[in-house]
């Protein structure tokens, strides 16, 4: 990929203040859905958590900040990008969520190719320099691994909670782990984890455990008692086939299948977090 992030993120306006999302009284509940490892379905978790909290009257903001594996427009089907009003980027709206991706700026799915210091430029530009409106909450979709993505949204956004993605086979979950473990280090909370793939069940109603059993308990185990705080587990979600074909449509699952058992899944975590914010925030 070509240029800087100021000149691909077209807004070279970028200082030192802060944005609503900083504000010490900020009214947004800031959720970045982390992983160890890929592979685990972190994005589509995060694409149908955003859609189901919207569906629940909610107004919600979704970043990709996967910056070298973005994938969420392509996920929601968009093929825009935000326009510039008054210097300021104003991200699309689709599906009832405000979504701005680094991927929307790429050409023909050129590779983004950033170091350390592009990278921190780019996300303080995705935070300070973006009009996300008024926002009950905004999901981050995080790269895998705990490297410099994680480290600076902390930094930007230290209030930010973190939302585990596992799946249940024990080495995805002990990796897992790792990323839980970066809110013992920056101050962070971990607002609980979340299980996919974690069982699949057959037209006959047989129940298979394709990848083992356990993995978000073990996680809420561990993380628990790092931080010396209850970890929960939010939900788990099954596997289905249908959840990547949405995808791959642009269509989240839990906007064309609401009724299915993954979106019915989804749709409990999204109700346990509105819950749990109207408890904090009031």
């Amino acid at each position: 990929m070509k240029g800087t992030p100021m000149r691909l993120l077209n807004s070279p306006t970028a200082g030192p203040g802060g944005t609503a999302l900083t504000a010490p009284d900020s009214p947004t509940t800031v959720y970045c859905v982390v992983s160890g490892k890929g592979g685990v379905g972190k994005s589509s978790v995060t694409v149908n958590l955003a859609v189901a909290l919207a569906a629940r009257g909610l107004r919600v903001g979704l970043m990709d900040a996967d910056v070298h594996g973005h994938s969420i427009p392509a996920m929601l089907g968009i093929t825009t990008g935000p326009t510039l009003v008054e210097r300021r980027m104003v991200p699309p709206t689709v599906f009832g969520i405000r979504v701005l991706s680094v991927g929307m700026f790429a050409e023909d799915n050129a590779p983004i190719v950033w170091r350390g210091p592009m990278l921190h430029h780019a996300l303080r530009q995705l935070v300070h320099d973006v009009d996300w409106g008024e926002l009950d909450v905004l999901l981050i979709d995080m790269p895998p691994g705990t490297g410099d993505i994680a480290i600076s949204l902390a930094q930007l956004l230290p209030a930010a909670q973190l939302l585990v993605v596992t799946t249940p086979q024990r080495t995805a979950a002990r990796i897992a782990e790792r990323a839980g473990a970066v809110a013992a280090k920056t101050g962070q909370r971990v607002a609980g984890i979340i299980e996919n793939m974690s069982w699949y069940d057959t037209p006959d109603g047989t129940r298979h455990t394709l990848f083992g059993v356990g993995g978000a308990t073990a996680v809420s185990r561990a993380l628990s008692g790092l931080l010396d705080t209850y970890c929960p587990v939010l939900g788990r979600i099954p596997f289905d086939p249908g959840v990547c074909a949405a995808g791959d449509d642009g269509a989240p699952f839990t906007h064309t299948a609401p009724e299915s058992a993954a979106a019915r899944a989804v749709a409990e975590i999204a109700a346990t977090l509105a819950a749990t914010r109207s408890l904090h925030s009031g």
